[in-house]
């Protein structure tokens, strides 16, 4: 290929009243390119350090905007079909080098434009905004425009179509005034900047409000989500998995390799059984090698009898074992972390909600994997594949049908997935709206049944699922829209490809003859690689939204745990187990403190009561011994060790509680109280069991141990729920013992039958009892008497008494409810206090 019509001069520049073609439209393309690529790295790299995302609600969208991307994209196409014209029809159908350059100089200034247009769209630099886009997409088309318009300087040379000599100036010309009108639009649009954000109040509400991006694109911070994905992809410390992934891998590239040789062997079948019109006395031959040949590729690639092939089907099973350890890596790691978040995030939580984004984003992490590896990047790899063949064997336009098809195959998919984004989301919020109000409807049963609400959890419900609906359409609707759009370009594009090799099996192109078994090889290798082309949009939408279902999993493995241990934690040494508040000061919000500069101490194996009325923090201490939360100042000392500066594990195994509203696993009886201690044998279990009183009741229920007491333990009535809580609370055999209104739910005589076996819990072991009922904690070495987060009065139940204060007038006040509830109990109003068991 010569790159001047002359040869590969140039020069001179001036040449018959005119300027030389070939120096002008290389040299002036050349710079129209240096100066897009330059500006464009200058811009990307003062937008990439200081500009300004533009919140997607606040983004520009006009119809100037759509015309300058079409300006644009019709100047690529311009340029790719001016090459060919000049290879297929204009002049001697001679391509020159020049040409070549010019067209692929010219496309890549368009497709850099394209993305500053994008970039400066959406983003902002924080400076005085001014109207008109920005200085190097302004340079970009002026050059462009200063370019069409020197041609006018050659209207008397006539290597230039101004004189209109033939057909072929008349097209030039045409081409032409196409030219210099796009880049005269693009110019004017530019001063005008029809997408550009003018105003820096978005960027200033937005800093001051921190309003989200609620339509953010998919791909945004997608190297962070792949960076936190892969840990869980690469099997790392597992030889045997890392050997199965590139197996896997290897199998991957030999499909490749098949799939190139089925159509070559199509086409060898067929010339093999076709006569040759230019040859006379031409005799057929039975080739039944390329048959067998070709029937074992197809049964590698799979496809020719609607199934896949045994690479497909090998690299699957090999496959298997890798995923597995995938979805358990992360599996595993979100529990973990659930677990390792603190109560105030678990308070507020959803459980259906979690769960949903639990189950999504796990599912989605081997949905990118699979789609990724084994589908978007083989058949990226084949269309390559089959635009080098087709270039290589054919002729270049074969391969300009087939890149063009696929370049704009993907540019509308990707322009109308991102469009549909938003249903989805919307789609997936309502899911988890219906899904969080079933669940949270079906967790309170008794609650919806006591107040005959079955009725308006039934709408509540239905109102949430026809929400769901509603943006499923939109997500559906959309996802046909795009099914038709690429549906049309794969039939254009098929169309154009077959015309053309039908022309050139009876015509010729450029020297190129082809048979009728390249014309099958051409139909066949298209249709092979528009099936994965087809499903290339599916992939794409499919990781689309497996990024969208990650993004909530991000969400809560990005959640900060509020409690942790101190890098320097070591494990507790118990010596009696001595309790000190020393200036205690907490709240949950800061406008409402719940304990107030709270000090006290309980001595080693000494029992302390807290009583007082609602809200003055007397759980608060339980869960602050826990460590649930950190305190804001002063510190808590367990045997004169800050609980901050040991260990969560061991704090907690030296703690036993009994709470108020006892919560049980839907597991049998036996599972419950070995909860206390993993190790225990069946003996302790019963031992702890019999301690508590209950071994004797459970032995009475038709599965004795093995009984299941259903969802939260509400197959056993109050007292017996108790009673497992004490029995695991005695098989921990803690050295600290936490009652936090441990019988305040239950009646009168259900408390005083449990008292004894809640006295064995605490014999021995310093106790913290917090208390509804006195008459349970005067048996107590100091009660501590609770208001608003303050200690009021501190002392013995008779120093308390004797102190006439606030204790008195409670210990007073229940002795006369006690005396009625005693009527009561006596005239036969009250049931069996022991409650009502579902297992008898």
């Amino acid at each position: 290929m010569l790159f001047c019509e002359n040869g590969t001069d140039w020069l001179p520049a001036w040449v018959d009243k005119g300027f030389n073609r070939c120096f002008y439209q290389s040299v002036s393309s050349f710079v129209v390119f240096i100066v897009m690529f330059l500006g464009t790295i200058i811009q990307g790299i003062l937008f990439y350090k200081y500009a300004i995302l533009i919140n997607r609600r606040r983004v520009k969208n006009s119809w100037g905007y759509i015309l300058q991307v079409v300006c644009t994209v019709l100047l690529c196409l311009e340029a790719l079909g001016h090459m060919v014209l000049y290879d297929v029809y204009l002049r001697n159908k001679n391509l020159l080098g020049y040409q070549v350059m010019e067209t692929f100089l010219i496309i890549g200034a368009c497709i850099m434009s394209l993305w500053l247009l994008a970039l400066e769209k959406r983003s902002m630099l924080p400076s005085t905004p001014t109207r008109g886009q920005g200085l190097m997409l302004l340079m970009f088309w002026t050059l462009l425009f200063i370019r069409e318009s020197v041609t006018f300087v050659s209207w008397n040379n006539k290597a230039w179509w101004w004189h209109l000599k033939n057909e072929y100036d008349s097209t030039e010309l045409g081409l032409f005034a196409l030219r210099y009108v796009l880049a005269t639009t693009l110019l004017i649009l530019g001063f005008i900047g029809p997408s550009v954000q003018t105003s820096s109040y978005v960027l200033i509400s937005d800093a001051e409000t921190g309003q989200d991006q609620g339509n953010q694109s998919t791909w945004s911070n997608i190297w962070a989500k792949t960076k936190t994905m892969l840990p869980y992809v690469w099997p790392s410390g597992q030889k045997l998995l890392q050997i199965t992934v590139f197996i896997c891998l290897i199998i991957l590239a030999l499909g490749r390799v098949v799939n190139v040789f089925v159509p070559i062997y199509s086409k060898l079948i067929v010339n093999s059984l076709s006569y040759n019109q230019d040859e006379s006395g031409q005799t057929l031959t039975f080739r039944w090698d390329y048959i067998i040949i070709f029937t074992v590729l197809t049964f590698l690639k799979g496809g020719g009898t609607g199934t896949t092939g045994l690479l497909n089907n090998l690299r699957s099973l090999l496959w298997i074992k890798v995923q597995q350890f995938t979805t358990r890596s992360i599996q595993i790691k979100l529990f973990t972390h659930l677990h390792s978040l603190s109560l105030r995030w678990h308070l507020g939580r959803k459980t259906g909600e979690v769960l949903r984004v639990v189950d999504r984003g796990t599912n989605s992490i081997n949905t990118l994997l699979s789609y990724i590896v084994f589908q978007i990047f083989p058949t990226i790899a084949d269309v390559i594949i089959a635009i080098v063949y087709f270039v290589t064997f054919f002729n270049y336009l074969f391969g300009i049908i087939v890149f063009c098809s696929m370049a704009v195959y993907l540019a509308l998919t990707v322009i109308v997935t991102e469009w549909r984004t938003k249903f989805r989301r919307q789609m997936n919020l309502r899911d988890n709206e219906a899904n969080a109000k079933a669940v949270d409807s079906l967790l309170n049963f008794e609650t919806v049944k006591y107040y005959a609400a079955t009725n308006w959890e039934r709408e509540r419900y239905r109102d949430a699922i026809l929400s769901y609906q509603k943006a499923e359409w939109s997500s559906t609707a959309s996802l046909n829209l795009l099914n038709l759009i690429q549906n049309i370009v794969n039939t254009v594009g098929l169309a154009a490809g077959s015309l053309l090799c039908a022309w050139a099996v009876v015509h010729g192109i450029n020297n190129l003859n082809l048979t009728v078994g390249d014309y099958v090889l051409f139909g066949t290798y298209l249709a092979q690689l528009y099936v994965p082309l087809n499903w290339l949009g599916t992939y794409y939408r499919m990781i689309q939204q497996a990024f969208i279902d990650m993004e909530n999993m991000f969400d809560l493995l990005d959640k900060d745990v509020e409690i942790k241990d101190s890098p320097n934690a070591k494990d507790i040494v118990l010596r009696g187990g001595e309790i000190q508040f020393k200036n205690v000061c907490f709240h949950y919000d800061p406008s409402k403190p719940i304990l107030k500069d709270m000090s006290f101490t309980v001595p080693a194996g000494h029992t302390v009561a807290l009583v007082g009325h609602t809200g003055s923090g007397k759980s608060t201490i339980v869960r602050l011994l826990f460590r649930f939360y950190d305190i804001q100042s002063g510190s808590i000392l367990i045997d004169g060790q800050d609980i901050k500066e040991v260990t969560q594990k061991s704090l907690r195994q030296c703690v036993g509680v009994v709470p108020q509203d006892t919560v049980l696993f839907n597991n049998d009886i036996r599972y419950n109280i070995r909860y206390g201690k993993n190790t225990a044998s069946d003996e302790e279990v019963e031992n702890a069991a019999l301690a508590a009183e209950i071994h004797n009741r459970i032995q009475g229920f038709p599965q004795k141990y093995e009984t299941v007491v259903g969802e939260r333990g509400l197959k056993l009535s109050g007292g017996e729920k108790q009673r497992v809580a004490i029995a695991r609370t005695l098989l921990k055999s803690p050295a600290i013992v936490l009652l936090d209104e441990a019988t305040s739910a239950l009646d009168t005589k259900t408390e005083r039958s449990i008292q004894a076996s809640l006295a064995k819990v605490c014999e021995n072991r310093t106790t913290i009892i917090v208390a509804h009922r006195l008459s349970t904690i005067i048996h107590a070495n100091t009660i501590i008497v609770l208001n608003e987060g303050q200690i009021i009065e501190m002392g013995t139940h008779q120093e308390l008494l004797d102190s006439n204060g606030h204790y008195s007038e409670m210990w007073h006040s229940q002795l006369v409810n006690e005396q009625q509830e005693g009527d009561e109990d006596a005239s036969g109003n009250i049931q069996d206090g022991n409650g009502v068991s579902f297992l008898d």
